[in-house]
């Protein structure tokens, strides 16, 4: 099962319950792998007031449709918001260097400082902060975060994202032989879409 995501994706952070009941959920043998899908590139430039009105009105479109997702609108005041994901993207696989579970705790953590503290991951020195509150070697992440590996690395998820043919985030892609499915999301239960993986591992029943 792929999972592909960006960490300041605000459609992922409200998927981000139902998420941890799938993977909860899914069948033995059933394997998550989590592609970074890079939603913007490295830039210094501030968002454009217009994109800003609409990622707000995004957010509140979330909120409205997933009951409980939250977000703290000070966001837009006390930062300079940037249209720049691609640093917490490498973040996120700066963290897993040092261990598996790291990239679901940086990505966590991204989307906690976002999302309700009004904290901008879109700059390196919160990214920073944020290894040193999970207890990362902050050396370690420093040296990693902005890599030629870590570049390639996030260049080759973002280019795998593609070959799936994904197109937004999140996406689920469930692979098993030659076949792949895109699994449609439910932003509310999971229910549905453990029995559609289930139905979709099952061996046919041969004909004839």
């Amino acid at each position: 099962m792929y999972y592909a995501h960006d960490p300041m994706c605000s459609w992922c952070w409200g998927f981000a319950p139902v998420l941890r009941e799938l993977e909860a959920g899914l069948p033995d043998g059933v394997v998550v792998q989590r592609l970074l899908g890079g939603l913007a590139e490295d830039t210094d430039r501030t968002m454009p007031e217009e994109m800003q009105q609409r990622i707000q009105s995004t957010w509140r479109r979330i909120r409205e449709t997933i009951p409980g997702t939250e977000f703290n609108f000070d966001f837009w005041t006390r930062c300079v918001p940037r249209r720049s994901t691609w640093a917490s993207c490498r973040a996120v696989i700066a963290a897993r260097r040092q261990g598996a579970a790291c990239d679901r705790q940086m990505t966590a953590a991204i989307q906690h400082a976002y999302y309700m503290q009004a904290r901008n991951p879109s700059d390196e020195s919160t990214l920073v902060e944020l290894a040193q509150e999970l207890g990362l070697d902050e050396a370690r992440f420093v040296a990693d975060l902005d890599s030629a590996a870590t570049r390639a690395e996030l260049q080759r998820e973002m280019q795998r994202c593609e070959s799936l043919r994904i197109q937004s985030f999140p996406a689920l892609v469930l692979a098993a032989g030659d076949h792949e499915w895109h699994i449609p999301l439910d932003y509310h239960d999971s229910t549905h879409l453990l029995e559609l993986v289930q139905e979709l591992l099952e061996p046919e029943e041969p004909t004839g």
